[in-house]
């Protein structure tokens, strides 16, 4: 069976890439790394909670955009919480559990109720879930609860 690895092309900040994501990550771990110019980083394989990927030090040529992003399923809101915050620090919210972080990489921290709401039968019930979480940025478990719930 043949892998997919994401390929993710970063403008001279690899170190300080991969530095951020393992403090970010509890199971992040490097694999490997490939010197660049001047002693710098110039890749490095990844591996965060079993996803394995690739960050390359690539230069200023692109940019990430938000076509392409992570998606992280979160159990608790602790836990969207916790990530939402770490990931966003020095980057930006957006709305319905996306965020960029510090460079300009594309996140979706999203709990793993919303799907389960969204796609129940009572189509009532998870339009009133879809409609509560496209006026949140950061996804509120107990609010979307509410919302499918009619409360």
């Amino acid at each position: 069976m043949q892998e997919i690895t994401p390929f993710l092309w970063y403008n001279g900040n690899v170190r300080e890439a991969v530095d951020h994501y393992l403090s970010i990550f509890p199971n992040a771990k490097v694999l490997s790394t490939s010197p660049g110019p001047n002693g710098s980083l110039g890749s490095a394989t990844l591996e965060i909670e079993g996803q394995r990927l690739i960050a390359f030090d690539g230069g200023p040529r692109y940019e990430f955009t938000p076509a392409i992003s992570m998606m992280v399923v979160c159990e608790t809101q602790e836990e969207v919480d916790e990530l939402w915050t770490r990931l966003c620090d020095g980057g930006a919210e957006s709305k319905c559990g996306w965020l960029e972080d510090r460079f300009g990489l594309s996140w979706q921290i999203i709990p793993s109720i919303l799907p389960k709401l969204l796609q129940d039968e009572d189509r009532e019930k998870a339009g009133r879930a879809l409609n509560a979480m496209l006026e949140m940025k950061k996804i509120d478990i107990a609010t979307l609860e509410r919302a499918f719930s009619g409360a």
